[in-house]
């Protein structure tokens, strides 16, 4: 078993923006964390992805840290509060998944029947996963964090027209894999995404 230096010497490091305790920090907790998200989430790639958020927000704030907390604390309250964003994103997808078409099925019954919702959720999902890793990065934050062109033209140092041809191209990238799709998946997108 390895031994690490203890907490309080690691954040001095990290402090002085010493990248070696940041390594040091990440092989101590990385396990605990990942084993942690999985145990919640129930998803090693969502357990992965955690992992990388809390130590992306670790190296964000490591100037900020304050020694005298305890470190193992702090950093398991940004992954529980990841965890309960994901949550909540996941609720609040469903519920306006259930929401439209429950209302779009007062219209139409014939087009209930022949939707399977998940696997049009899940066939949207694999559409948006292929497009090229910055447009998906901006078009997520549209339409899932419905953050405004100039909010993610400040996070992403782009010019909001910018930001704009990016989701603009999303969108038509995405209708043009759906045309191949039947009917219901359009009506589903146009009503999900626009």
């Amino acid at each position: 078993m390895k031994l690490f230096p203890g907490d309080i010497e690691l954040v001095e490091r990290l402090q002085k923006g010493d990248v070696e305790a940041f390594d040091l920090i990440y092989e101590k907790y990385s396990g605990k964390l990942y084993a942690f998200g999985l145990k919640y989430l129930r998803s090693t790639t969502e357990a992965e992805e955690l992992v990388q958020s809390v130590f992306l927000k670790l190296w964000e704030n490591y100037r900020n840290l304050k020694k005298e907390s305890s470190f193992k604390s702090y950093l398991f309250t940004i992954a529980y509060n990841d965890i309960c964003k994901l949550f909540r994103k996941r609720n609040y997808w469903q519920k306006f998944i259930d929401d439209t078409l429950y209302e779009k099925s007062q219209a139409s019954s014939e087009i209930e029947d022949s939707i399977d919702y998940q696997s049009v959720l899940k066939r949207v999902q694999q559409i948006v996963d292929k497009l090229p890793e910055r447009q998906k990065t901006i078009f997520l934050k549209s339409r899932q964090e419905n953050k405004s062109t100039k909010e993610i033209a400040e996070e992403v140092g782009l010019s909001p027209g910018t930001v704009d041809n990016y989701i603009s191209e999303a969108l038509k990238f995405i209708r043009s894999r759906l045309h191949k799709d039947n009917l219901p998946v359009v009506l589903f997108f146009s009503l999900f995404f626009l």
